[in-house]
């Protein structure tokens, strides 16, 4: 008679071989980066090489969005929708509360889940998704070179924390690393590396802060002294009280410059890491993704945060490359950060959870189709919606009754607003109903304003900043007690 445990023995082996099969998954993720910050998609002033390589060496999507947020933390809400592939609406996005999240399902087909960097949405849902990691700090924000970190003990529990020693990015990249060279290679692993850069503070070391200081970035196109309306997020919000009213040339051009020396510094440890792939030979059977949370304003529209729904504050940047990704090319369709869930799935041949709200990016990429969406809805809490097609874009305050429609093929950058044009009415009335289907759609119930009302004016001159722990002593000096 023959032992039953050989079938059940053969199984698990097959099961596991399966599992060998499949490739690595290299997720690098960065934190308040706008789209328009890599030089290979079109930015002359800024120094990315190593993104540009993998722009070079992968597929990007160029019209990729967040789903708007739920708070003022636009990241938390943002993580919470790319670890569960839903929108806000349907999620607890400050503890992910009863959600299959993406790492979890990857666990059950044979995958090592390794994570370091950022998480935002609490120690529990951490520890369902992954089964490695080392340096995670557990927040929204920190001074760079003092991260609070844990990692992820033997005894499965996190150790206590500790301040890191290195910069954030290097930090990060450091551990991501040492997983590379140390990593069980009889099975695929998932590895989810969180930047905490190029998020404030806009500290980034010397040597990568004086070459744009030498030769400051130019304003935003659509740069202004201070949006000339509240918004809901002007008087309270953190964000926009990182630098004083109005904002000028030369502390925009200034904090820039900052901003642009840690994506570089990113960019730096970004390539450590890809080298590392190549070097221990796993470069060829790795999925690389790159993307970040929500992008920002710095100077644009009068405005420094991540709190609107305009076009920098909305798109980020979303590339693929490795294994079956064609190389250099790129597609403006519609896609959210929600997307790369079930596209994984697509991927990897699992099976797509029923209730995910996204779709799988990899039709686009095959050229089997040009567009997933024909539209995409952006809400921001309960004080801001907004609807976009290929061509236009309306946004509603429905605190302040006040709507703004942006011919998106002649203003790309939403200067102006032709909400009051006769000739504009239809475009209205169509992108009215289009914001009234998505609502539907997602539950949305928040009534928006039919019709526009001017909004009132306000001036913020002079007004006192709010405090702010991790902002250093410098960074206040420079843009509050030095004011030009």
């Amino acid at each position: 008679m023959k032992s039953p445990l050989i079938p059940l023995a053969s199984l698990l082996f097959a099961a596991v071989a399966h599992a060998a099969d499949k490739p690595n998954i290299l997720f690098l993720f960065a934190d308040d980066q706008r789209a328009d910050t890599i030089a290979a998609h079109g930015n002359p002033n800024i120094k990315t090489p190593n993104l540009d390589k993998l722009v070079a060496s992968g597929f990007s999507f160029r019209g990729n969005y967040i789903f708007g947020g739920n708070s003022g933390a636009v990241c938390m809400p943002s993580r919470a929708m790319l670890m569960t592939g839903k929108s806000w609406f349907h999620i607890d996005t400050v503890a992910l509360k009863g959600e299959k999240l993406l790492p979890e399902l990857l666990q059950e087909h044979g995958y090592v889940t390794f994570g370091t960097g950022k998480w935002h949405n609490g120690q529990p849902s951490w520890l369902r998704a992954f089964q490695r990691g080392k340096t995670v700090m557990f927040g929204g924000m920190a001074d760079h070179t003092k991260v609070p970190v844990r990692d992820l003990g033997p005894d499965g529990k996190l150790t206590a924390e500790r301040i890191g020693k290195k910069f954030s990015s290097e930090l990060f990249a450091d551990s991501a690393i040492e997983f590379l060279k140390s990593r069980d290679k009889t099975k695929p692993f998932f590895a989810y590396v969180a930047f905490t850069a190029p998020h404030d503070p806009r500290m980034p070391p010397a040597a990568f802060r004086k070459p744009y200081y030498r030769q400051l970035p130019p304003l935003p196109a659509n740069f202004l002294p201070q949006l000339p309306f509240d918004n809901g997020m002007m008087k309270g919000g953190r964000d926009e009280n990182l630098g004083a009213w109005p904002r000028t040339e030369a502390m925009i051009r200034d904090q820039l410059a900052e901003y642009y020396g840690l994506i570089t510094h990113l960019d730096g440890q970004v390539g450590r890491i890809l080298d590392t792939l190549k070097q221990t030979g796993q470069a060829d059977n790795t999925l690389i993704i790159y993307a970040a949370d929500n992008g920002l304003a710095l100077g644009s529209h009068g405005l420094l945060g991540k709190q609107s729904v305009f076009e920098h504050s909305m798109r980020v940047p979303l590339i693929f490359a490795g294994p079956g990704i064609p190389r250099g090319q790129s597609t403006t369709a519609f896609t959210y950060l929600l997307d790369i869930f079930p596209t994984l799935c697509d991927v990897l041949g699992i099976q797509t959870p029923a209730d995910l709200e996204g779709e799988s990016l990899r039709p686009l990429w095959e050229g089997k189709k040009e567009r997933l969406r024909d539209s995409v809805f952006l809400p921001y809490i309960q004080i801001q919606r907004a609807v976009r097609d290929e061509r236009w874009k309306l946004i509603a305050y429905p605190k302040i009754d006040h709507l703004q429609l942006f011919d998106l093929q002649s203003d790309p950058n939403e200067r102006t607003n032709l909400i009051d044009r006769a000739e504009c009415a239809g475009h209205v009335q169509r992108l009215q109903a289009l914001l009234k289907h998505w609502q539907a759609k997602v539950g949305d119930t928040l009534a928006v304003p039919t019709e526009n009302k001017a909004p009132e004016k306000i001036d913020l001159t002079g007004r006192s900043r709010v405090p702010d722990q991790w902002q250093p002593d410098w960074i206040v000096k420079k843009y509050f007690e030095e004011k030009p």
